[in-house]
């Protein structure tokens, strides 16, 4: 562990302030994650900026009918929030389906987002990776990459985007809404996570100094025909080796509006619009989520010790569809 500085900040302004002053600052919200990667000397930062006193812990109502989620709100209360248990219970049982009660006590809404992946290779100090390092190569790629991605990879990287929270609200569809030294901007979630591309290091779409601030829902949450399945090793407290979030809306049993978002299969939760399209105006029948699922891992590629995760998500998305459909899951 490095030695650094620490700043305590009382208001957004200043947290930003102290953050642009280093270029190796972090900003440190509950902690779950980057307490970790310092511990393990994997994170250095010069100085750590505290934002847990900042004013971003309320859900409240949009004038568009949605909820905006404070990003300093924490998974507990954000699952168990009687209007996202309502409206919205998707989010509410991806969340309790991560990590264990102790961790979601303290974890944030943005600090889940910000999420670094759980690659063996990326939180061993001692071997390269191009996420710590770039350009010092990728060892999963012929290693051991049982948990690793099958979707969007590249040579550079196939490691994968952990968080159960942010499937849900991919298939969703919220807003990240983040502060920084040019003012407030809001990016779609479908393009907040990034795929590994050349330049693996880079998780997010955040520029420099930027800050999550909120996140905001829209008005749709899919209460009636909604579920969240996580495949994993172990029943708690493990990551998903896939997962899949999927939305439905229904007029009688032709399907009106799809969403399926997956976990544990890329670098990014997954969307692929035009899988998402063969299910629209079909019947909410196992052949048709069988074509969709079809289509969602076309183009997926194993790399040995993971190959079995193809098959694994195309069945994940069926049976996540089948009980979505059966509208039990949400009650």
């Amino acid at each position: 562990m490095n030695r650094f500085a620490y700043t305590r900040a009382g208001d957004v302004d200043t947290a930003l302030v102290a953050h642009a002053r280093e270029p190796g600052a972090q900003f440190l919200a509950g902690g779950t994650n980057l307490v970790d990667l310092i511990k393990e000397n994997i994170a250095r930062p010069d100085r750590l900026v505290d934002i847990g006193r900042l004013p971003l812990k309320t859900i409240e109502e949009t004038s568009q009918g949605g909820l905006r989620i404070g990003a300093l709100v924490t998974n507990a209360d954000l699952a168990y929030h009687p209007e996202v248990e309502r409206r919205y219970p998707l989010l509410s049982k991806a969340i309790l389906a991560g990590a264990s009660p102790q961790l979601r006590n303290m974890a944030s809404t943005g600090g889940n987002l910000l999420q670094r992946t759980r690659c063996y290779y990326f939180y061993d100090p001692a071997m390269p990776c191009n996420k710590r390092k770039p350009g010092s190569g990728c060892p999963a790629v012929l290693g051991y990459n049982r948990i690793h991605a099958i979707l969007g990879t590249s040579e550079g990287c196939i490691a994968v985007h952990p968080s159960d929270m942010c499937v849900a609200l991919a298939a969703l569809e919220a807003v990240v809404h983040v502060k920084g030294p040019s003012g407030e901007r809001a990016i779609p979630f479908a393009e907040f996570h990034r795929l590994p591309g050349e330049t693996p290091a880079q998780d997010t779409t955040l520029g420099a100094h930027e800050l999550v601030t909120a996140v905001e829902l829209p008005a749709k949450g899919f209460p009636s025909h909604a579920t969240y399945l996580k495949i994993r090793d172990r029943e708690s407290y493990a990551f998903a080796l896939v997962s899949v979030a999927a939305a439905l809306e229904l007029d009688g049993t032709t399907i009106v509006t799809a969403r399926v978002a997956l976990g544990g299969v890329a670098h990014k939760p997954w969307r692929d619009l035009e899988a998402e399209a063969l299910l629209l105006g079909r019947p909410a029948v196992v052949a048709t989520f069988q074509a969709a699922a079809d289509r969602l891992v076309k183009e997926a590629r194993g790399f040995g010790c993971n190959d079995f995760k193809i098959e694994l998500a195309r069945r994940a998305i069926v049976r996540a569809l089948v009980t979505a459909t059966s509208g039990r899951d949400v009650r």
